[in-house]
């Protein structure tokens, strides 16, 4: 009997360090792999926002054609479509009489929704095979059950570091040229999928494409090439440029960089070059990320509901005037401004930005949170669900800072921007 697989591929837009590429290679004669852009995401959510903006659906756009381009050269079509997920697998399961679908496994409600719908569709006799993929540390791996997770990173971090330890990659291997299939299918553009094409802003800190070949060179220069991966850690707290921080994030976010593909190249840039504190903090920060992943896990819906996972009740607002000032920049404070406009012009938006204005509108505004991770959702280039609630929660008080902390907006000014390069960069008119 011939085993022909079929990879529907989400967040996990890569050919390197891909399980279920690998699985679905290893275990069939025949593999085809497809990709939907959900119509569902790219429809307004309860707030009014388009849940997937135009400056992550152009990364999207670019990354799926690459995709396509990496999985050709391994004899494996990848069909892209605009259309919902259950509809498109199922006429190819009927079509080509697939015997095994593999995905990514997600665990948030939505993106469960959507795999149920999928799976409802499959004929008894076809197999449904669902591979973590996301996390730097495996599920089975961690020294703890999910329902354990600590409600501290600190003691998560040291937990993993001592006796967790981070899988090898894996290699998927290069179909037969009979698996070679010419097809018509291609990424879509901005307004096939309803959205305004938009140009480059010069000032933006993230000039990069979307895809595993842009992630894999930005990888290879900030580690190789200059050597900033040294520097990390006194630089990550910056404002202006591409290269006070990685800017990983984007393509972890749509998975076309493993978060153990960072890992081990950051090991082998400690053996190969130095290892010094900068070299610790970015794994630090991919433990971060692991994190807000297990806390997701650990609480489910809690993560979208107005109590957070602390289940406190605060008095929050919906003021559409202050919400307004906020996303325009329009507020009192000059530094909240200047990322916010960073954000409506570029999708990007610093660390340290980040803290900064979501503070003050959770904590100084009041206003209900949720519409804030709502717009960081519509824009944010790097949006991931877990890390964008999780830090929403934490900076809001309801998540997972012990110290309920209240940014002092000014002060945060003061110290990271003293010279006022960001806040002029953004706030001074433009002369052309």
């Amino acid at each position: 009997m011939t085993k022909i697989g079929l990879v529907w591929l989400r967040n996990d837009l890569r050919v390197h360090d891909q399980i279920s590429l690998v699985k679905a290679a290893k275990e069939n004669n025949f593999v085809m792999a497809v990709y939907c852009f959900d119509p569902r995401q790219f429809e307004k959510d309860r707030f009014g926002f388009v849940k997937t903006g135009k400056y992550r659906a152009q990364f999207l756009i670019e990354t799926v054609a690459d995709l396509q381009n990496q999985l050709n050269e391994l004899n494996i079509p990848l069909f892209v479509h605009v259309d919902y997920p259950e509809k498109i697998i199922a006429e190819y399961i009927s079509i080509h009489n697939v015997t095994s679908v593999y995905s990514q496994k997600e665990w948030t409600a939505k993106e469960v929704s959507v795999a149920k719908k999928v799976q409802n569709t499959l004929p008894e006799h076809v197999n449904w095979i669902e591979s973590y993929d996301q996390f730097l540390f495996h599920p089975e791996d961690i020294p703890m059950s999910i329902d354990q997770i600590p409600k501290v990173f600190t003691v998560f971090r040291k937990k993993c570091e001592k006796y967790a330890s981070v899988r090898p990659m894996e290699t998927v291997s290069k179909m037969p040229e009979k698996n070679r299939v010419a097809h018509l299918t291609k990424a879509p553009t901005l307004h096939d999928l309803g959205l305004e094409h938009f140009e480059r802003d010069s000032r933006t800190a993230f000039p990069f494409k979307g895809g595993e070949t842009a992630g894999l060179q930005r990888l290879e220069e900030y580690a190789w090439n200059t050597k900033k991966l040294s520097y990390y850690k006194k630089t990550r707290n910056g404002l202006v440029g591409k290269d006070y921080s990685s800017k990983f994030s984007a393509w972890l976010a749509n998975g076309s960089l493993s978060p153990r593909k960072i890992y081990h190249e950051v090991k082998k840039y400690e053996s190969e070059i130095e290892k010094n504190q900068s070299t610790y903090w970015m794994i630090f920060e991919l433990i971060w990320r692991d994190f807000f992943k297990y806390v997701s896990l650990k609480h489910g819906n809690h993560l979208f509901q107005l109590e957070g996972i602390l289940q406190k009740s605060y008095e929050w607002n919906d003021d559409q005037k202050q919400i307004q000032q906020w996303i325009d920049g329009e507020t009192s404070e000059p530094f909240v401004n200047a990322n916010m406009l960073e954000l409506k012009h570029t999708g990007w938006m610093s660390n340290r930005g980040r803290q900064n204005v979501g503070s003050y509108f959770a904590k100084t505004l009041q206003l209900d949170w949720r519409i804030g991770a709502a717009y960081f959702e519509s824009m944010l280039l790097d949006y991931d669900v877990h890390s964008n609630y999780g830090n929403w929660q934490y900076v809001s008080g309801v998540g997972n800072d012990p110290r309920n902390r209240t940014f002092n907006v000014r002060l945060q000014a003061e110290r990271y921007d003293a010279n006022n390069k960001f806040q002029n960069l953004w706030l001074q008119p433009r002369l052309f």
